[in-house]
């Protein structure tokens, strides 16, 4: 992680500070006490070990060595709460999570309090300005804190929606739905071009170090592949069609209950989808959301394209938006659900949907892996992975710049994940 940020305003970061932190306590007032601890696969964390999560970084990693006298709200409280810095000492097992009833979530809350109480006093303390270390502790737990919000509301959608009942998060008003936009491609033409992060503000550290890289011409899909597009592929066999999967992908898609992206169910001979509005039928103008890197690379081939490289989709967006455009969909905008584009020039590269590269998750040349404790964060992930790109409905806005790296294996689907296609010119 890297910050070139001068942060000598002390009282704007305390500010942003709290409003971070309460923006997590924020999306949880939907949920009732159960919905807290249920851990229904592993890859789902139960919305109090978020919440605690988050905090225990705060603590950890600033007041225990920054705080004088600092004494710790619990130091048991460590082996629930830390993830998997191995540096940080025995920790519970991932799985395990919802397992435990204790510490009760009311505890969890105590300990937010505690903790925030402890930072604001620590922070106020410095009034002309923060030291260098801190200040980047602080960006990155902020950082961090951004990262589990996205978590809590997919997990929040993957706890209710694979209930029977269907139970909604939140009821909000559908999206008006924009039907008959035209479709259209980016060129992009030959030539070196940069990538990675480079000037001020934060960026992780897997973005760097900045470098070039050639590309062939090349373009990609102005519009995300569509529910209404992905349902032809569907009903044309594309599960059965062996010829369009990855070995490990056929395999894969042998075993699923539904042939069908995830959260879809097919009732009377209408296909609905669960949202976190509940049960609602497929909107076929929306992006298909909740597909997993097989599918999306199967979907690519039979539509006679291919994914981008994450070279090309950083390229692309990076020439067309130099900040985030205002109809981009996140979390902010509280849809909860990838929307269709709103006007003809809306190419939905940021917002909305995670959209699956056809790239490895690998460093880049020169990749300054940083030292002790926060060098486990990205770097010990670079294996058995592909990249993600752009953001989707449940990204903070402030969170997401053109260089961000996402990455998950290929089977993995919970998350708002989506398809964009690519060609050669």
């Amino acid at each position: 992680m890297t910050t070139t940020l001068t942060l000598s305003d002390t009282r704007k970061q305390l500010l942003r500070y709290q409003q971070i932190r309460q923006w997590s306590v924020h999306l949880c007032q939907p949920l009732q006490a159960e919905d807290y601890v249920v851990q229904p696969i592993g890859d789902v964390s139960p919305p109090k070990w978020h919440l605690g999560h988050t905090t225990w970084f705060f603590e950890n990693f600033i007041l225990r060595d920054h705080a004088s006298d600092y004494e710790l709200f619990d130091e048991r409280l460590n082996w629930f709460f830390n993830s998997y810095y191995e540096s940080q000492g025995p920790r519970i097992l991932r799985t395990n999570r919802g397992n435990m009833t204790r510490p009760s979530t009311d505890t969890i809350l105590e300990y937010r309090q505690y903790v925030d109480a402890q930072m604001e006093q620590l922070l106020s303390g410095f009034e002309s300005g923060l030291p260098a270390d801190i200040a980047e502790l602080l960006e990155v737990g902020l950082q961090h804190e951004q990262q589990h919000q996205e978590l809590l509301v997919t997990d929040f959608k993957y706890i209710l929606g694979t209930n029977p009942l269907y139970p909604a998060y939140q009821e909000k008003a559908k999206a008006e739905t924009k039907d008959n936009l035209p479709e259209g491609w980016i060129d992009v033409a030959a030539g070196l071009y940069s990538i990675g992060h480079e000037g001020e503000g934060f960026c992780w550290d897997n973005e760097l170090s900045r470098h070039k890289v050639y590309l062939d011409s090349y373009a990609i899909r102005k519009r995300l592949v569509t529910n209404g597009e992905y349902l032809a592929f569907m009903q044309d066999g594309g599960y059965e069609r062996f010829e369009l999967w990855q070995m490990e992908g056929i395999e894969w898609a042998r075993q699923l209950d539904s042939k069908s992206p995830h959260y879809w169910y097919e009732q009377d001979g209408k296909w609905y989808q669960y949202t976190l509005g509940g049960l609602q039928e497929v909107d076929l103008s929306a992006p298909v959301t909740h597909v997993s890197w097989f599918e999306a690379d199967a979907y690519a081939r039979w539509a006679g394209h291919r994914l981008p490289t994450e070279q090309e989709w950083e390229v692309a967006c990076a020439a067309r938006h130099q900040s985030v455009p205002s109809e981009a969909n996140f979390v902010e905008d509280e849809q909860w659900h990838p929307i269709a584009p709103q006007h003809e020039e809306d190419d939905q590269l940021l917002g909305n949907v995670w959209e699956w590269t056809n790239s490895s998750y690998l460093p880049y040349p020169r990749y300054p892996r940083p030292e002790g404790a926060l060098g486990e964060y990205n770097g010990k992930f670079m294996i058995n992975q592909m990249v993600l790109r752009g953001g989707s409905c449940a990204t903070p806005r402030s969170h997401i710049r053109a260089t961000y790296r996402n990455f998950f294996q290929t089977d993995k689907r919970w998350q708002f994940t989506g398809i964009r296609l690519a060609k050669d010119c």
